[in-house]
């Protein structure tokens, strides 16, 4: 049941039953804003009209969960959403007493494996490559994130290289373009020594506010799309509150993870 007042509005108008997928092709990022429909869907005449109701306040998809499936009794989270984990444990505590336990909530490949419904999909987003642009994206895991450390991190100036040399311009007449999906503490000074190119940059937000992440994700994915760069290279953020869902979104749209050790 949609909050917003445009689309209350158009269910109340309609007076009948309403059910709608995102307005996005499929395994494209999903729109956060009207200009993001018009771009995917609107220039194609595939929808005839576009309701703008201004910009998305959450910015991921809704939170999927399963409360029947388990036979241990676990809330199963199929999709991290704009509902939080988090927030889900605190309702499932309130009024116990210190003896009682409350129900566990288990996050997909994060907390149990399903390997059939990894083969048979439940629920929109499950697919291994998902909200992908059309140009490729590097999830850049910084030295500072939570990894395995039997994992190697390489400096950032041979990772530029790696990529240049895997990753052609898209157009020769204007050389080289290369996207960063990062946050407002990402060391810019670090890239700029290591990438001779043209480097757009898009915030994300303070890297302790996973929420702006969250909202910003989409558009930063698609505004660095049309701004024609070569490959766009994300940040890693921590996977906690709305972190979460933002890095179960960016694993699906990355064909290509990188460990990064920054000046």
């Amino acid at each position: 049941m949609p909050s917003h007042p445009v689309a209350r509005a158009l269910i109340s108008f309609s007076q009948t039953p309403l059910a709608a997928p995102s307005a996005n092709s499929s395994g494209r990022p999903s729109p956060t804003k009207a200009e993001h429909v018009w771009d995917d869907l609107g220039k194609s005449g595939k929808v005839p009209l576009i309701l703008d109701g201004g910009p998305c306040d959450v910015g991921v998809e809704s939170t999927v969960v399963d409360g029947i499936s388990a036979e241990d009794g676990s809330i199963r989270v199929l999709r991290p959403g704009g509902v939080t984990v988090e927030e889900m444990k605190a309702v499932l505590s309130e009024g116990l007493s210190p003896e009682e336990s409350p129900v566990r909530v288990l996050v997909h490949k994060r907390d149990y494996q399903d390997a059939h419904m990894e083969q048979h999909p439940t629920t929109p987003g499950m697919k291994y490559l998902h909200y992908t642009p059309s140009v490729p994206v590097v999830l850049l895991n910084l030295k500072n994130t939570q990894l395995p450390s039997t994992e190697e991190y390489e400096p950032l100036a041979k990772v530029m290289d790696d990529l240049f040399a895997k990753h052609q311009p898209r157009s020769e007449k204007s050389g080289r373009k290369v996207g960063f999906l990062v946050t407002s503490d990402f060391p810019v000074e670090s890239v700029t020594r290591a990438n001779p190119s043209e480097m757009i940059t898009f915030d994300l937000g303070p890297r302790n506010e996973p929420s702006i992440a969250a909202q910003r994700l989409f558009d930063g994915l698609l505004t660095l799309e049309k701004k024609g760069v070569d490959f766009i290279l994300v940040e890693a953020i921590d996977e906690e509150n709305e972190g979460l869902a933002v890095m179960n979104r960016v694993r699906k749209a990355a064909g290509d993870v990188r460990l990064v050790e920054v000046s």
